[in-house]
């Protein structure tokens, strides 16, 4: 048990990077302790906006004169290590700490602490669950990685021993967590700015893994390899789930598609069928996500009646396939989807949900990501009428003039012919209203600030319709 945090009581915490989703229901987090918080970060949003009208200082800012008298000062992993503001309170001796760390040091606190891991799915799971708990009755303490209405944000402060939480493995970071449940949802390349391969990659999620304890339980994907070479090493009790391998306890069955691409299937626990479930969010890889729901939820000791009804009153989080608005006819829809095998399931979920043309606009993720998955990219959109690809998104990265958007648009053509080129949002919405007509949707893609294209899209044919 960490001292850290009750330590802490009636102390000062400073926040660098505070605007971030995670960073900002952190935030929320220590202020319910009774910790004053301080931050900072580089523009406005929502999130600095929602902090300020809690009392928290936020300076938009970042410089060594914002470091004070704090007690502790927490950072972003996309800080570099000589950030100004961490070398100051370095230099005045105040303690200093990653985000995950903070985050592992509340786990902490809790008894039963869920952590939801996995290349893909964390933070619809991790939405999933906390939706479960909370229809429960199990008042949880939540902590996920985008804005789910339910709780009216990214963080709700429950009063029971449940915490959860989404587990991410860039720079390790899960691995300062020592939950009750760890979930594993898949195992595939990607952050390669920071692991070598997939072996590293999967030997940090078994470090992951054995940190559950041994009266814990790690709910694993039996259709991933590496899930289930790592769950035939641990001690603790194991739950499998999956859609095609034999070793899944939990599975679906009869699996049919309605207009809006939502999912009906039969829940197979232990090769007996126990209900049917129609859920409210599209796409195979939502059947997936709820069936670790299930497993889950079902080994915290949830009836799977609620389970049932929780899902099929669950409609995802923002940024999830998330039905921006139709305008003339034409629907609008946003998800942060980055990782090719994120681009193909969120195609698939389009394709099944319009008759007319998939009109994607994909914002690259980093540097790093578009050189190593360039040619998965490029073979990624292969159900999308046609690509708009705008610039990379940086994010944490500096460009280092190894590859251009406009290499991935060349790779796609030499495919599929579909994709273009085009820097400015504004273009792109012009080649949008051209480009598409009743019964088509238009997709955005990416986790960098893609999600105003189609923002822009719908008030800008309003307005021409208008004029």
């Amino acid at each position: 048990m960490s001292n850290l945090l009750p330590s802490l009581a009636g102390a000062t915490v400073h926040m660098v990077g505070i605007g971030g989703i995670s960073m900002s229901g952190l935030c929320e987090i220590l202020l319910s302790l009774g910790i004053h918080v301080t931050g900072s970060d580089e523009k406005k949003s929502p999130n600095i906006e929602r902090l300020r009208l809690k009392n928290v200082p936020v300076f938009l800012k970042q410089e060594p004169s914002n470091i004070t008298n704090q007690n502790l000062v927490v950072y972003t992993a996309a800080m570099p290590i000589d950030h100004p503001e961490l070398e100051e309170a370095r230099r005045k001796g105040i303690p200093v700490i990653d985000r995950a760390t903070l985050l592992g040091e509340i786990m902490h606190m809790y008894e039963k602490s869920i952590a939801v891991s996995g290349t893909h799915g964390k933070t619809t799971t991790t939405s999933m669950i906390s939706f479960c708990l909370m229809e429960a009755g199990m008042d949880p303490t939540i902590h996920v990685g985008g804005i789910l209405d339910a709780i009216g944000g990214t963080t709700r402060i429950g009063a029971s021993q449940f915490f959860v939480t989404e587990a991410c493995e860039y720079k390790d970071s899960f691995l300062k967590f020592n939950p009750f449940m760890g979930i594993i949802l898949n195992i595939e390349p990607d952050h390669l700015d920071y692991f070598h391969d997939i072996n590293q990659i999967a030997n940090s999620f078994l470090n992951f893994a054995t940190r559950v304890p041994p009266e814990g339980i790690v709910v694993g994907n039996a259709d991933n390899e590496h899930v289930v070479n790592i769950l035939e090493q641990l001690k603790c009790r194991t739950v499998t789930y999956g859609l095609t391998s034999p070793r899944a306890f939990w599975t679906a069955r009869n699996i049919t598609f309605d207009e809006n691409g939502f999912p009906s299937f039969n829940v197979v626990c232990g090769k007996k069928s126990i209900l049917r479930m129609k859920l409210s969010v599209p796409g195979i890889h939502n059947v997936s996500n709820s069936l670790a729901c299930f497993a889950a939820c079902s080994a915290l000791g949830i009836p799977a009646g609620i389970i049932k009804n929780s899902l099929r009153k669950f409609k995802g989080t923002h940024r999830r396939f998330e039905h921006k608005g139709t305008v003339d006819g034409i629907k609008v829809v946003d998800d942060y989807a980055h990782h090719p095998t994120e681009v193909i399931a969120t195609l698939k979920s389009a394709r099944s949900c319009t008759r007319g043309k998939v009109l994607c606009v994909f914002q690259p993720h980093t540097y790093t990501r578009t050189k190593e998955f360039i040619n998965e990219f490029s073979k990624a959109f292969t159900l999308a009428d046609k690509v708009y690809v705008t610039d990379i998104y940086a994010a944490r990265e500096n460009d280092n003039g190894l590859v251009h958007s406009s290499d991935l648009v060349n790779k796609i053509n030499e495919h599929l012919n579909n994709a273009v080129y085009i820097p400015s949002f504004e273009d792109i919405v012009d080649s949008l209203i051209r480009d598409s007509s009743a019964g088509d949707l238009v997709l955005t893609l990416g986790a960098g600030d893609i999600d105003k294209v189609g923002e822009l899209f719908l008030s800008e044919k309003k307005i021409r319709a208008v004029g």
